[in-house]
C-alpha cells in the first residue's frame, strides 16, 4: 500500500510546480493592471536622478576626452535674415541660427527615453565650445524673453547646442568696379583658446548642405544674393595652429539706383551743354549760362554721388564716368570762349583794314584839277559877297553907325589858301569901302593863318552865318536881308565844287555774325566722342566679370 501511493504523490507535486510556472510566466507577459500608471508616475523621479547623476562630479572645465583624442565639434548655420550691407563702413548684419554638435561622453546615460531636452539653465553647467567669430565687429545674443538656446542630451552623450546670434561682421570691398561691383562677405570663426591638437571643426551635413538661406531670408534693397560657399582652413599664430571655418557671401550690386541719381542726370548734363554750340555765337550770356550751369550741375552730382562710398584712394568705374562727363561739359564751356576770343580777333582784323583802306583811297587827277577850279572860283564869288557886304556896311555906316572893321575884313580859309594871286592892293583897290591898304593887308594875313580845309566842302555859309549868329545883334541889323541873300546864294555859287567824285571810297565790312567754323566743328566732333566713350564704357564693364573671388576659389 505504502509502494502504491508514493508514485500518486510524486505525480500530483510535478502537476502542482508546472501548474506554478505557467502561472508566473502569465504574470510576467501581462504584468498587474496598475503598473503603467505607477511607472509614469515615477518618471519625474527618474529625470531628476539622471541628470543628477549626469552632473555628480562633472567638471565643466575640462574639454571631452581631455588628455585624449581630439574634441571635434560640427557646425551647421541657418540663416534667417541677410542684411542690410553698408558700403561706407564696409559691413554687413544677419541674424542666424548658429549650432553646435559634439560628443561628451562623461554625459552619457541609460534611461527610458532617448533625448533629454534642457533649457538654457544646464548650458552653463557642462562644458560647451569657446566658439567666436574672427571677422566680427559685433554679435548679439538674444535673450527675450529668455535666452534664445537650446541645449540636447542624446543617451550616447551627443550634444546639440544652438542659439539666435545678430552678427555685424567685416566684408572687404574692392570698389574699382562700382557700381557694377560684386563682393564675396565672408563670414569667419573658430575656437578661441584651443589649437587643432585639442579641437577641431567639422561642417554636419558637408560643405554644401551646412548653411542654409531660404529666399525669403535675404532683405537686400540695394544687392542681390547670389549665394553662398564654404571653406575650411588652417590659421597660425604664436600660440599654436588654429580651424577657421569660413563661408561666403556672393553679393552682386543692383545698378537701378545710381542710373537714376546719377548716369542718367550725368547724360543729359553733357547733352545739354552741347545745345549752346547751336545757339548764335553773339548771343554770349546765354551761351555762358549755358557753360556755367552745367559745370555746377557736374559738380554737384560729383559729390552727391560719393555721399555713398568710403573714402577710398582709388577711382571707382563711376568716378571715371563723372570725370569724363565733367570733362565734356568743362570743353563745351572752354569751346564758346575760344569761340569768343577769336570772332573778337576777326573783328578787330576788319576794322583795321577797313581804316588802312579808307586812309589810302586815292585821289583822282581829275578831282584834283577840279578842285582847284573849284577853289578859284569860290575866291572869286566870295570876294563879290565881300564887296556887297563892304557896301552894304559903308552905306550903314553914313546913317550914323559905325561898325569895326574886323567883321568885314572875315574871309573863309578856302579863298585865303585858294587863290595865291590876291593882294591887299586888289583888295583895296576892288572895293568901294573906305579901307585902307593896312586894313587889307591884316585882313589877308589872319585869313592865311587859318588852317586850309578840304577844297569840296561848302563852309563859306556856315562861316559866315556862324559868326553873324556868334556876333553883337547890331551886324544883324545892319546886314539885314543881305545876309539871307548871301547864305543862299553862296550853296549854289559853289555847288559845281560839292559834286561827289567818280570814284567811291570802298564799303566797310559787313559785322561778323552767324555760326563759327569750330561750333561746326564742335556740333559733330562732341557727341560723336561722347556716344562713341559711352559705348566702350558700358560694353567693357557689363562684359566683365565684376564679382570678388573669394579666397576658397583663388
Amino acid at each position: 500500500m505504502v509502494s502504491a501511493k508514493e508514485p500518486a504523490i510524486a505525480m500530483s507535486s510535478g502537476l502542482s510546480i508546472a501548474l506554478l510556472h505557467c502561472l508566473c510566466l502569465a504574470t510576467c507577459l501581462t504584468g498587474p493592471p496598475g503598473q503603467g500608471k505607477k511607472e509614469e508616475k515615477l518618471w519625474p523621479e527618474n529625470f531628476t536622478s539622471i541628470l543628477n547623476s549626469l552632473l555628480d562630479g562633472y567638471d565643466n572645465r575640462l574639454r571631452p576626452g581631455f588628455g585624449g583624442p581630439v574634441t571635434e565639434v560640427k557646425t551647421d548655420i541657418y540663416v534667417t535674415s541677410f542684411g542690410p550691407v553698408s558700403d561706407v563702413e564696409m559691413e554687413y548684419t544677419m541674424d542666424v541660427f548658429f549650432r553646435q554638435t559634439w560628443v561628451d561622453k562623461r554625459l552619457k546615460y541609460d534611461g527610458p527615453i532617448e533625448i533629454l531636452r534642457l533649457n538654457n539653465l544646464m548650458v552653463s553647467k557642462v562644458w560647451t565650445p569657446d566658439t567666436f567669430f574672427r571677422n566680427g565687429k559685433k554679435s548679439v545674443a538674444h535673450n527675450m524673453t529668455a535666452p534664445n538656446k537650446l541645449f540636447r542630451i542624446m543617451r550616447n552623450g551627443t550634444i546639440l547646442y544652438t542659439m539666435r546670434l545678430t552678427i555685424s561682421a567685416e566684408c572687404p570691398m574692392r570698389l574699382v568696379d562700382f557700381p557694377m561691383d560684386g563682393h564675396a562677405c565672408p563670414l569667419k570663426f573658430g575656437s578661441y583658446a584651443y589649437p587643432k591638437s585639442e579641437m577641431i571643426y567639422t561642417w554636419t551635413k558637408g560643405p554644401e548642405k551646412s548653411v542654409e538661406v531660404p529666399e525669403e531670408s535675404s532683405s537686400l534693397v540695394q544687392y542681390d544674393l547670389l549665394g553662398h560657399t564654404v571653406s575650411t582652413e588652417t590659421i597660425k599664430s604664436i600660440t599654436g595652429e588654429y580651424i577657421v571655418m569660413t563661408v561666403y557671401f556672393h553679393l552682386r550690386r543692383k545698378m537701378g539706383y545710381f542710373m537714376i541719381q546719377t548716369y542718367i542726370p550725368c547724360i543729359m548734363t553733357v547733352i545739354l551743354s552741347q545745345v549752346s554750340f547751336w545757339i548764335n555765337k553773339e548771343s554770349v550770356p546765354a551761351r555762358t549760362v549755358f557753360g556755367i550751369t552745367t559745370v555746377l550741375t557736374m559738380t554737384t552730382l560729383s559729390i552727391s554721388a560719393r555721399h555713398s562710398l568710403p573714402k577710398v584712394s582709388y577711382a571707382t568705374a563711376m568716378d571715371w564716368f563723372i570725370a569724363v562727363c565733367f570733362a565734356f561739359v568743362f570743353s563745351a564751356l572752354i569751346e564758346f570762349a575760344a569761340v569768343n576770343y577769336f570772332t573778337n580777333i576777326q573783328m578787330e582784323k576788319a576794322k583795321r583794314k577797313t581804316v588802312k583802306s579808307l586812309l589810302e583811297f586815292p585821289v583822282a587827277p581829275v578831282q584834283r584839277e577840279r578842285s582847284t577850279e573849284e577853289t578859284v572860283m569860290s575866291t572869286d564869288a566870295n570876294s563879290n559877297v565881300r564887296k556887297r557886304t563892304n557896301a552894304t556896311v559903308q552905306s550903314e555906316a553914313d546913317g550914323g553907325s559905325r561898325i569895326d572893321t574886323r567883321h568885314s575884313s572875315i574871309q573863309p580859309p578856302s579863298v585865303a589858301q585858294g587863290s595865291s594871286d590876291i593882294t591887299p592892293y586888289s583888295l583895296s583897290a576892288s572895293s568901294p569901302n573906305p579901307f585902307t591898304r593896312i586894313n587889307a593887308s591884316e585882313t589877308l594875313s589872319s585869313a592865311r593863318a587859318t588852317p586850309p580845309a578840304p577844297p569840296s566842302t561848302p563852309i563859306l555859309t556856315g562861316f559866315v552865318s556862324q559868326h553873324a549868329t556868334a556876333g553883337s545883334p547890331s551886324i544883324q541889323h545892319l546886314l539885314g536881308s543881305r545876309l539871307e541873300q548871301i547864305q543862299t546864294t553862296t550853296p549854289n555859287t559853289l555847288g559845281a565844287s560839292a559834286k561827289p567824285s567818280a570814284v567811291t571810297p570802298p564799303a566797310p565790312p559787313a559785322a561778323h555774325s552767324g555760326t563759327s567754323k569750330i561750333d561746326k566743328y564742335a556740333r559733330i566732333l562732341f557727341p560723336v566722342t561722347f556716344g562713341a566713350f559711352n559705348m566702350v564704357y558700358w560694353v567693357v564693364y557689363l562684359s566683365k566679370d565684376t564679382m570678388e573671388k573669394s579666397e576658397s576659389l583663388m
